[in-house]
C-alpha cells in the first residue's frame, strides 16, 4: 500500500511595522524571511515546476503577515534593506581577495544571490510574494490555509467565545481578502486545541485543520491509526496530526539534519566579526551590532566555540542536503512499510515552521527541493494535501482530540507561565469591554465606529501568542512587553474618548496609522458571545 507525505508550512511573523521610523531592527525579521525563505521557496517551486515535478504540499500564512507582505511602507523597506545588503556584499568581495579563498568564493555567491532575489522580487513578483504563492495554488501544487487573526492563543479565551470567533472570523476574512475565495483548512496558532473548539470552525464551513500528535495519543477514545490517519471531530472537522519521527528527524536539536557539520552556522555572522567603522552602516541604526545575513562559517562541531568554526562552502553544504533527502525519504518509505496492515493508506504529517527552511537552516529549501525529487522516484510514497485526502477517505473514525498544543510538552505551558501569565486579566478585560459595546453599540456617528474598529485591532495586535511566546524563551522580552503595553494602553485610551464622547480625532488617526492592520474591521464581530452548540 503506497503511503501519503503531507508537508505543511506554518509562515507566520507577528505584525511588526513602525512607519513613524526609517529602519526598526525587528522589522528585519520580515526582510529576512522574505530574502531567506520566501523567495528561495518560491525558487524551489518554480524549479520543481520546470522539471515536471508533481509535487504537493500545505501552506499556511497567517493573516499578520499577509499584511506586512503588502504594506507599500515595509516593502520600501524592504527595498532599502536589500539595496544596502548588496551594497556589503560588494565590498565583502574586495575585502575577502586577501582572505581566505573559501569566504571570497561565498562573498560572490552571496552578491550574485542578493542580486537574484532582488530582480526577482521586483520583476517576477511585482512586489507581492502572495501572488507569488497564489500562483503555485493556481497550478495545483500548493493548498493554501488561513490561520486564526492575529495569532491568537485560542485555549486562553475559552470562556469567551465572541472572542474565539473575533480570531477566526478575522482569519477567514483577510484569507479572503487576498485569495478570492473561502479556505479550506486553517492552521490553529501554535496547535492550539481545547475541546468543543471544531463547533466554532464547523460555523464557519472549515473542512480542517491540524493538531499535535498528544491530541491524538491522549484523545478519550484510541485513535485507532495512531497520528498517520485523519480522524473527524463530533462536529464533522476533519483533524491531521503530527508525526513525531518526521519532526524529530528534522527539527531536533541533537539529531535533527540542520544540525549537521557542513551546514551553515546561523550565529557567525560578519555584523559580529566585522571592526565597527566598516560594519557600522550596515547594522541596527542604533549601533547595535546585528546580523546581516552574510556568514562565512559552518556548524563544524556544535561543541565548538563560535571562533573555533571553520570555513563554510555552499557545494560541500548541498552534497549533506543530497545525502540527508535520500535518507528523510528512506525513513518515511521504512514507516510507510511498517503500517501496511491499515485499511486506508498511512499519512505522514509534517508540519513546520516555514522560516526554519531557509532562515533558521540555510540549506533548507534546497533539501525540499532534493526531498521532492526524491519522493517521486518512489515506488511506496506520493505527496499529497488534505482535501485529496478528504476525498479519497472511505473510513474516518470519529473522535474528540486532547486539548494540547505543539508547544513544549505538548500543552499550554509556553503561553501561560510565570513570565507571562500577567498579560491575561488585561486581555479579559479588554474582550469584555469588546463584547459589551458590540452588543449596546447600534446608531453611532462615523467617528464612534471608526474608535470601536480601532480598539478591536488593538485587542486583536495585544493577543497575539508571539509576546507570551518570547517572554516564555526570554529573547526580545523587553519589545514583546512594550508592544503588548502599547496595545493595552491604546485600547483604554480610545475607550476613555467614546465613554467619555471625547474622541480626539488626530489621536484616533494617528493610531489607525501605525497599527493599520484589517482595514474592513468591524467592531460587531464581538457581538456573538454565546458558546458554539
Amino acid at each position: 500500500m503506497k503511503g501519503k507525505f503531507l508537508l505543511v508550512l506554518h509562515a507566520h511573523l507577528p505584525y511588526i511595522r513602525h512607519p513613524n521610523f526609517d529602519d526598526f531592527m525587528e522589522e528585519h525579521w520580515l526582510f529576512e524571511a522574505i530574502n531567506e525563505t520566501y523567495i528561495p521557496l518560491l525558487k524551489v517551486f518554480d524549479s520543481l515546476d520546470k522539471k515536471n515535478i508533481d509535487f504537493k504540499l500545505t501552506l499556511s500564512i497567517t493573516p499578520p503577515l499577509m499584511e506586512m507582505l503588502v504594506s507599500k511602507n515595509l516593502n520600501k523597506k524592504f527595498l532599502n534593506y536589500m539595496h544596502n545588503l548588496i551594497d556589503l556584499s560588494k565590498k565583502e568581495i574586495e575585502k575577502t581577495k586577501t582572505e581566505d579563498p573559501r569566504k571570497h568564493k561565498m562573498a560572490k555567491y552571496y552578491n550574485k544571490l542578493f542580486n537574484e532575489n532582488l530582480k526577482l522580487y521586483l520583476d517576477k513578483f511585482n512586489q507581492n510574494i502572495l501572488q507569488g504563492f497564489k500562483e503555485f495554488q493556481e497550478k495545483g501544487y500548493i493548498e493554501m490555509v488561513t490561520c486564526n487573526g492575529t495569532h491568537g492563543f485560542l485555549p486562553t479565551m475559552i470562556e469567551y467565545p465572541a472572542a474565539i470567533r473575533a480570531q477566526i472570523k478575522t482569519g477567514i476574512n483577510t484569507y479572503k481578502k487576498y485569495f478570492n475565495e473561502a479556505p479550506n483548512g486553517i492552521w490553529l496558532a501554535e496547535c492550539g486545541y481545547f475541546k468543543g473548539l471544531d463547533k466554532y470552525l464547523s460555523e464557519e464551513n472549515l473542512k480542517y485543520f491540524f493538531v499535535d500528535s498528544h491530541a491524538f495519543w491522549y484523545s478519550e477514545i484510541p485513535a485507532r491509526y495512531n497520528v498517520y490517519r485523519p480522524i473527524i471531530t463530533p462536529n464533522n472537522i476533519f483533524a491531521f496530526a503530527r508525526d513525531p519521527e518526521s519532526s524529530e528527524q528534522i527539527w531536533s536539536a541533537d539529531i535533527g539534519y540542520p544540525g549537521d557539520s557542513r551546514y551553515r552556522d546561523f550565529y557567525r555572522d560578519i555584523g559580529f566579526d566585522r571592526e565597527y567603522s566598516y560594519i557600522k552602516p550596515y547594522i541596527d541604526k542604533s549601533g547595535i551590532r546585528s546580523n546581516t545575513g552574510i556568514k562565512y562559517y559552518k556548524i563544524t562541531d556544535k561543541t565548538l566555540n563560535s571562533n573555533e568554526k571553520d570555513y563554510y562552502d555552499i557545494d560541500e553544504s548541498m552534497q549533506a542536503v543530497v545525502q540527508h533527502a535520500k535518507d528523510f525519504v528512506n525513513k518515511k518509505t521504512i514507516q510507510i512499510e511498517n503500517m501496511q496492515n491499515f485499511e486506508e493508506e498511512p499519512i505522514i504529517v509534517a508540519p513546520f515552521d516555514a522560516e526554519l527552511f531557509g532562515h533558521w537552516w540555510y540549506e533548507g529549501p534546497m533539501f525540499l527541493e532534493k526531498l521532492f525529487e526524491e519522493i517521486s522516484k518512489s515506488n511506496l510514497l506520493s505527496t499529497s494535501i488534505p482535501t485529496e485526502i478528504i476525498k479519497s477517505s472511505k473510513k474516518i473514525q470519529i473522535l474528540e482530540p486532547a486539548p494540547s498544543t505543539w508547544g513544549k510538552n505538548g500543552y499550554n505551558e509556553v503561553w501561560i507561565n510565570d513570565s507571562n501569565d500577567w498579560i491575561y486579566p488585561y486581555l479579559n478585560e479588554m474582550i469584555e469591554k469588546m463584547i459589551k459595546y458590540a452588543k449596546s453599540k447600534s446608531n453611532i456617528s462615523k467617528i464612534e465606529e471608526r474608535t470601536l474598529n480601532q480598539m478591536a485591532r488593538e485587542l486583536l495586535l495585544a493577543q497575539s501568542s508571539d509576546w507570551a511566546f518570547i517572554m516564555s524563551t526570554n529573547t526580545t522580552v523587553e519589545y514583546a512587553k512594550n508592544r503588548f503595553q502599547t496595545h493595552v494602553k491604546r485600547f483604554f485610551e480610545l475607550e476613555e474618548m467614546i465613554k467619555n464622547k471625547t474622541i480626539n480625532e488626530e489621536t484616533l488617526s494617528k493610531y489607525e496609522w501605525l497599527d493599520k492592520i484589517f482595514k474592513n474591521m468591524d467592531f460587531r464581530i464581538y457581538r456573538n458571545n454565546e458558546f458554539a452548540i
